[in-house]
């Protein structure tokens, strides 16, 4: 278990520059209660002794695995290091034998997001359109 305030640190670091904004919207209990959940993990990338990406993934539906959270700090992007990570993670989910792998990206990804998890093997299965409000405007970002 990370604990709270080290996964938010992660995920702001990682997520800010992307707008990811869901687990901003979580009181510390409601976060607490998915990272610490055991079907739930965090394995972090390091680099020079500080974080430099994570990936989350999430075994609380049978038969899956989402990818639920993948990214580096903007430091690291363009190191390759983003490749190197998603293969090993890629690895251990399939160890899990799961019937699916999934993973959610949006437009406000980075713009290679999209082609990386592709040249992984990942392979789009729905595009849908959301609108939602700004989450600068909701006062997620500071």
């Amino acid at each position: 278990d990370p604990g709270v305030a080290f996964y938010r640190y992660l995920y702001d670091r990682v997520g800010a520059d992307w707008l990811w904004y869901a687990r901003r919207e979580l009181d510390d209990a409601a976060l607490d209660a998915i990272i610490s959940d055991e079907r739930v993990d965090l394995y972090v990338l390091y680099r020079s002794g500080a974080p430099a990406g994570f990936a989350e993934l999430d075994r609380r539906q049978d038969g899956e695995i989402e990818l639920a959270y993948f990214g580096l700090v903007p430091e690291a992007i363009g190191r390759g290091l983003g490749v190197w990570l998603l293969h090993e993670i890629i690895d251990i989910a399939w160890s899990h034998e799961p019937e699916r792998l999934w993973l959610n990206t949006c437009t406000h990804d980075h713009p290679r997001a999209l082609p990386l998890y592709q040249r992984a093997g990942f392979v789009p299965y729905r595009q849908e359109t959301q609108t939602i409000p700004d989450p600068r405007a909701a006062g997620l970002f500071a």
